[in-house]
């Protein structure tokens, strides 16, 4: 059985502008695999066709070697989960019952009942507020639970995002620039984050992980995946790619684009 989320030659047009162009790839389960490039490759249209988005032209995905075809508000349901840009936090909800809303498909009556406490909602409300502990107890962030997110530093309410995703129990999670705006000692905390997500005694997953910082990539990934204006370039370990010259050739030549 072809395990795991697979892409099977995807392409996507905009017009003119070819955005992905014959783009093959495979996230086994237990593995952490990256996707990087420079900017404009491609790795934000990829994250769109995986999260249904964006309907590609040409290709497939599957998922355990079945056809998928994602709709944004059934990712849950599949197993996949994503963290954004930034955190995509809700404001005006407390830490706690931002991560409860990360594990809305699980609540048989839903969570804006359990959220504010109505009849036959009180067994799901205490279930997800448990389960939503134990997540943030995991990501050592516990204490912050009754918090609003705009009041904690920009790396804790990373990690709530992060919690929030985890909520959900993912067998896929996509992680989208998770280090952007954290100092170093920050993001080797993250990395020691990713590196565990596969190997968890508890709801382990698989991770697509896409992210400029080139430090953490090759620190925490097990397969790397190039793009370079939509097409693949380069694949392999993180050794692998480093030493290969179509790689330094894409990215010497995004230096010097940006350096005129």
């Amino acid at each position: 059985m072809d395990d795991g989320l697979a892409l099977h030659q995807v392409g996507v047009r905009f017009g003119g502008l070819t955005a992905l162009d014959d783009v093959s790839l495979r996230v086994p389960p237990g593995r952490v695999v990256g996707v990087i490039g420079p900017n404009g490759a491609g790795k934000t249209t990829l994250f769109n066709v995986i999260c249904g988005f964006v309907r590609p032209q040409t290709g497939s995905l599957t998922l355990d070697g079945r056809e998928l075809r994602p709709r944004p508000h059934r990712l849950t349901r599949l197993g996949i989960a994503r963290t954004l840009q930034g955190t995509g936090l809700f404001a005006g909800l407390t830490v706690l019952e931002n991560v409860m809303a990360g594990a809305t498909h699980t609540a048989r009556a839903g969570f804006l009942p359990a959220l504010l406490g109505l009849p036959g909602s009180d067994r799901d409300e205490a279930r997800l507020r448990r389960h939503a502990l134990d997540v943030l107890d995991g990501l050592g962030i516990a204490g912050h639970a009754a918090a609003a997110p705009g009041t904690l530093p920009f790396a804790v309410r990373q990690r709530v995002a992060l919690a929030r995703a985890l909520a959900a129990r993912p067998r896929l999670l996509l992680l989208d620039e998770p280090a952007g705006g954290l100092g170093a000692e920050d993001i080797t905390a993250l990395a020691e984050l990713i590196r565990q997500l596969p190997r968890r005694a508890v709801d382990p997953c698989a991770v697509l992980l896409v992210e400029h910082h080139m430090d953490l990539v090759m620190d925490v990934c097990d397969e790397l995946v190039v793009l370079d204006f939509g097409k693949v370039i380069a694949a392999g370990t993180p050794d692998q790619v480093r030493d290969d010259p179509a790689v330094t050739d894409a990215y010497l030549g995004a230096a010097v684009e940006e350096s005129r």
